[in-house]
């Protein structure tokens, strides 16, 4: 069984986002880059499903600039067997909707039994790359998965609902994403690190699957949120309905 998991590469959770003057954008100058978080959890997932004999080959996948190749070298690390390389121009905006069709095109040429995706890149917080993907391809989805357990030609996919846990039964092939309570991330050891360098990493473009990647969004303007007020301490039940009432306005 082929597992394809596709990695992006954005700015580490650890640094705080700036916003360049003028509200053109956010400053990525000299800024430490990392694979999205979630898809972390998905290339994890799949050495796991792969160290239990469920897979053969897993496929890492990414598209962004040539420093992605990066993203794909610590997937690489973490247990990936190869990895594939979409570029685009440096400071290119990719939109879901691209990225779901340069998948779909990537999946088609290799034949994956499973694609694994996290369920969300924590620069743009959309939430859509998966399920559209599954749409294009007319798979069977299971988003938010906190637990996968591989079956004969099907997968069980634990999701955690308002109401609890829903667990689906999809028959492969099948796109599932991953959430935080997934698994752990492991880190990759030294050995690791340095035989990823030796792994095939093919590079395409976008032009090769006959995708569109311009933008059908325009950004107007980005703007930093606003400053947290200081709080400050009262000496009784009273003064605080007090303020409440007269600065805070909420009752």
């Amino acid at each position: 069984m082929k597992i394809l998991v596709p990695v992006k590469r954005v700015v580490d959770y650890n640094v705080k986002i700036r916003v360049k003057p003028g509200g053109t954008g956010i400053d990525l100058a000299n800024v430490k880059m990392s694979m999205n978080p979630f898809d972390e959890i998905a290339v994890e997932e799949a050495v796991r499903i792969k160290e239990k004999g469920g897979s053969s080959e897993i496929v890492a996948v990414s598209i962004g600039p040539a420093k992605a190749q990066e993203t794909i070298r610590t997937a690489l690390a973490i247990g990936a067997d190869r990895g594939i390389h979409i570029e685009t121009p440096d400071g290119a905006l990719v939109e879901p909707l691209a990225v779901a069709k340069l998948l779909k095109s990537v999946v088609d040429a290799e034949k994956p039994d499973l694609v694994i995706l996290g369920k969300q890149a924590i620069d743009d917080d959309c939430n859509q790359t998966g399920q559209m993907l599954a749409g294009l391809l007319g798979w069977p989805q299971g988003t938010f998965a906190s637990k996968v357990v591989l079956d004969e030609g099907s997968v069980h996919v634990t999701r955690e609902v308002d109401g609890g846990l829903e667990t689906l039964k999809l028959k492969m092939p099948a796109v599932v994403t991953t959430d935080l309570r997934l698994n752990e991330p492991r880190y990759p050891s030294l050995p690791n690190i340095m035989n990823a360098k030796k792994k095939p990493l093919e590079t395409k473009k976008p032009d090769d699957f006959g995708v569109d990647i311009a933008p059908r969004l325009k950004v107007q303007n980005t703007t930093e949120p606003t400053t947290r007020k200081a709080g400050v301490r009262v000496d009784s039940v009273a003064e605080l309905v007090e303020k409440l009432k007269t600065e805070a306005g909420v009752l």
